[in-house]
């Protein structure tokens, strides 16, 4: 029964359009048509890979953010066996990754000092290989948005080191090259 009711609905609605003209499609609509949805297909793969490339980038800010933690509160040496937090970029494609540190007191006239791999480079300083600064830090978490660009496929160590006064923190963070 619901079938037929189905139809007679779709009955009467082509008995209603009969009275509105359609005019007919132009020449070459339905190729058009086909090449736009092919378009917006491949539209669509790349959204995706640029949501994967933005999904990796949230990774890498997350791991760089944990290697701030607990900066300039107490001296402490460096534990051997802790892992190092690392990211993943591709060649020639720069790539921007956010160190997070964080102080228990506003700092004003630290030196922050990044030392980088054989093969990255700071976008902006090409064939540098260590940048020296003189920073001021709020209490709190503070943003520093790198920009690396790997000019060789081979990898290494990024090394942040930031003074203040008597004291001083190295962070390490390990930097793969696809």
């Amino acid at each position: 029964m619901q079938n037929d009711d189905i139809n007679k609905q779709d009955q009467e609605i082509l008995e209603l359009l009969k009275d509105y003209p359609m005019p007919a499609a132009a020449a070459g609509f339905y190729e058009q048509a086909l090449v736009r949805a092919t378009h917006e297909g491949s539209r669509r793969q790349r959204n995706r890979w640029l949501l994967t490339g933005f999904g990796a980038a949230v990774a890498a800010t997350i791991a760089v953010w944990m290697v701030g933690g607990m900066l300039l509160t107490s001296p402490q040496p460096p534990d051997a066996g802790a892992a190092i937090p690392g990211v993943t970029i591709a060649l020639a494609e720069p790539q921007t990754v956010n160190l997070v540190f964080a102080s228990a007191t506003a700092l004003d006239s630290a030196i922050l000092t990044v030392s980088l791999p054989d093969g990255i480079e700071l976008n902006g300083f090409p064939g540098q290989r260590e940048i020296t600064w003189e920073t001021s830090l709020n209490e709190g978490r503070n943003l520093l948005p790198l920009t690396l660009v790997a000019v060789k496929p081979t990898g290494g160590e990024l090394l942040a080191h930031l003074e203040h006064d008597d004291r001083d923190r190295t962070f390490r963070l390990r930097v793969d090259v696809i």
